[in-house]
């Protein structure tokens, strides 16, 4: 049987790259490789190996908000060692004023919500140790 592969990046398409930019470095307290291709781009470097990019297409299919009911991405998740590095994103997330779920915990894990400008879901997520 074949090894399953990790992932290696994960785009998810913005409505407005420069606003989507700012937010998201805001709230990792990094800097973002902006690449202005055919279609402008933003990545960066989660952990050792996962790539995360943002989009903005010139020709959007529409302008309603990201909604995880639709077919396609539900919520982006990123990983934390422990239940402890969730109550810090949570204080981080309060005071950069980030509405957030809270933390809920489940017997599998913890997770941590909240969205970008665009609506799209985020987790931090914590396994349960």
């Amino acid at each position: 049987m074949l090894e399953l592969p990790t992932i290696a990046h994960v785009t998810l398409t913005v409505s407005d790259l420069d606003r989507s930019v700012e937010w998201y470095e805001r709230i990792f307290d990094m800097k973002m490789f902006v690449d202005p291709g055919p279609f402008r781009r933003a990545v960066w470097i989660v952990g050792s190996q996962t790539l995360v990019g943002l989009h903005q297409f010139p020709d959007p299919a529409d302008t309603l908000p990201f909604n995880e009911r639709r077919v396609g991405l539900d919520h982006l998740a990123f990983g934390c060692r422990s239940r402890r590095d969730l109550e810090v994103w949570e204080i981080r997330l309060d005071e950069l004023e980030v509405v957030n779920g809270g933390i809920v915990d489940a017997d599998y894990g913890s997770g941590l919500s909240c969205r970008d400008p665009d609506n799209i879901a985020l987790e931090f997520y914590a396994p349960a140790i």
